[in-house]
Formats: C-alpha cells, sequence, structure tokens
C-alpha cells in the first residue's frame, strides 16, 4: 500500500568565512562563501487550513539558525571547532538545529542542501 507524504522546502542565504584543516590547496587558505541553504520538510498530515507547516514558520526558525553563522568565521563556532567547516558539515549543523527548532510541529526534517556557489553543493538526509 502507498503512503502519502508532503514535501515543502524553504530556501534562504548567509556570507561566511572558513577554512579547511588537514586539507592541502586553495581551501586551506581563509576563504568565503554567499552559501544557499535549503531545507525540506515532510509529513503525513495537514493541519485545518491544509498545511504541512505555515511557511513563515520554518523561514523563521532558518533564519535564527543563519544569523549564527552569518559574517562568521566559522573556524571559530563551537561545532566547528574540531569539524571541519565544509559544506557537508555545515548541512550537519543545520539539519540538527533546524530537528530541535522543529520538535514540537508535526514534520521532520528531510533534506539539508547547502551550496557554496552555483555549481557546487552538498546534502544531509536521514534515511528510513
Amino acid at each position: 500500500m502507498s503512503k502519502w507524504i508532503y514535501e515543502i522546502k524553504v530556501e534562504d542565504t548567509f556570507s561566511s568565512a572558513h577554512h579547511l584543516r588537514n586539507y592541502r590547496g586553495k581551501c586551506e587558505r581563509v576563504h568565503g562563501h554567499n552559501w544557499k541553504v535549503e531545507v525540506y520538510v515532510s509529513g503525513e498530515n495537514l493541519d485545518e487550513d491544509g498545511l504541512l507547516i505555515d511557511f513563515s514558520i520554518l523561514k523563521e526558525k532558518l533564519k535564527d539558525i543563519l544569523g549564527i553563522l552569518d559574517h562568521r568565521d566559522l573556524n571559530t563556532i563551537h561545532f566547528f571547532r574540531k569539524r571541519n567547516p565544509t559544506s557537508e558539515n555545515l548541512c550537519l549543523y543545520i539539519y540538527k538545529k533546524m530537528k530541535e527548532k522543529l520538535k514540537e510541529y508535526p514534520v521532520r526534517v528531510k533534506r539539508v542542501t547547502v551550496w557554496e556557489n552555483d555549481k557546487q553543493s552538498a546534502s544531509y538526509s536521514v534515511e528510513e
């Protein structure tokens, strides 16, 4: 039997600097990106208004998280002191923060995609 799932997405951007530790190449030097972030959430049921979750709630939660990262050196943020601030680890960071912020809502964070430019991205998702 098929199981139908709704999925919605919000996007936002932030700018930050970082450098990759234990890396040989240009990215070992401090440099910056204008990152684009996509957050996908999913769920089975709509509310009485026909919404999975209001887009404005998702946008607000994402904006709160990105506010911590915006115009910062990512290497100085606690989460990245032992993890390289790669696109992949940024996905994980944002995923964990969004999951925590949405725990009271009947949705789950399905995927986070981080674009470091218009040609390169990384995603994090949990398989079920």
